[in-house]
C-alpha cells in the first residue's frame, strides 16, 4: 500500500523531473532552433533517462508544446477593480518573465520559429490573443472602452504589436528594456481604446510588471514558475 506521503512524494519528484526536461530542452531550442535540437541533448541537459522523459512526453514535437505553454500568461493574477488594468499587468508582467525566465524566452523563440513548421505555432498566439480579448470584453462591459472598439481586432493587434517589441528589444539588448518599450506601446495605444477618465489612473511604469509578479507570489501558496536572474 503506498502512503499518503509517499504519492506525494511521487508526485512532487515527477512535477520536477518534468520542470527539468522543459527547462533543459528551452536551453537547447534556444542555442540550436527546433529542427537542429535533438531529444538525445535534451536528455543529456536534463539528466535524465530517456523513460523518464517519455513517461512525461511521447516525442521532441510535445516537449516543444510544453515549452510553448510556458509562455501564456499567469491566470491568477491579482484581480484589479480595472480591467484596462488588468490589461496593462498581463503585458508587464509577460514583459517580465520574458526578461528572466528561460522557459518563457524559449516559448516566444519557438513560436517565432520559422524552421518549426510540424509545431502549431499559431496556437500560442491564439491562446494570448483569447486571454486580451476576454479581458477586453470585461473592461467593455464595465464601460471602460470607447463605444467604437472591437474587442478581437484590438487583442489581435496588441498579440501582434507585442511579439514585434519584444523581438526588437531582445535583437537590441537581450530584452534589457522590454519594460520601458512595453511601457511605450501602452502609452500609444491605450488613448485610443480608453475612456478618458480611466486612462489618468492606469499605472503604466516600465516596472509593472515586476512588482505585480511579486505580489503574484507573495500570495500564492505554490507558484507557477520560478523566476531565475537571467
Amino acid at each position: 500500500m503506498h502512503t499518503v506521503e509517499g504519492l506525494m512524494a511521487q508526485q512532487d519528484r515527477a512535477i520536477r523531473t518534468r520542470r527539468s526536461i522543459l527547462e533543459a530542452a528551452a536551453r537547447v531550442f534556444g542555442e540550436r532552433g527546433y529542427a537542429s535540437a535533438t531529444v538525445e541533448e535534451i536528455l543529456n541537459r536534463a539528466g535524465v533517462t530517456r523513460g523518464a522523459l517519455y513517461f512525461h512526453f511521447s516525442s521532441k514535437e510535445e516537449v516543444a508544446l510544453g515549452v510553448l505553454e510556458a509562455q501564456l500568461p499567469l491566470d491568477r493574477l491579482p484581480e484589479r477593480s480595472s480591467k484596462l488594468q488588468k490589461l496593462v499587468d498581463h503585458g508587464m508582467v509577460m514583459a517580465h518573465r520574458l526578461q528572466h525566465d528561460p522557459l518563457v524566452q524559449a516559448g516566444v523563440s519557438l513560436a517565432l520559429d520559422q524552421g518549426a513548421r510540424e509545431l502549431d505555432r499559431d496556437a500560442a498566439f491564439r491562446a494570448w490573443t483569447e486571454q486580451l480579448e476576454q479581458i477586453l470584453t470585461e473592461a467593455r462591459s464595465q464601460g471602460e472602452l470607447l463605444p467604437h472598439i472591437d474587442v478581437t481586432d484590438t487583442a489581435e493587434f496588441l498579440t501582434g504589436a507585442f511579439a514585434g517589441v519584444q523581438a526588437m528589444s531582445q535583437a537590441s539588448c537581450n530584452r534589457a528594456d522590454l519594460g520601458r518599450r512595453v511601457s511605450i506601446l501602452l502609452r500609444h495605444v491605450l488613448p485610443s481604446i480608453s475612456t478618458p477618465a480611466l486612462l489618468a489612473a492606469l499605472d503604466l511604469s516600465p516596472d509593472r510588471g515586476e512588482r505585480v509578479f511579486e505580489e503574484y507570489e507573495a500570495n500564492s501558496p505554490e507558484p507557477a514558475a520560478p523566476v531565475t536572474q537571467g
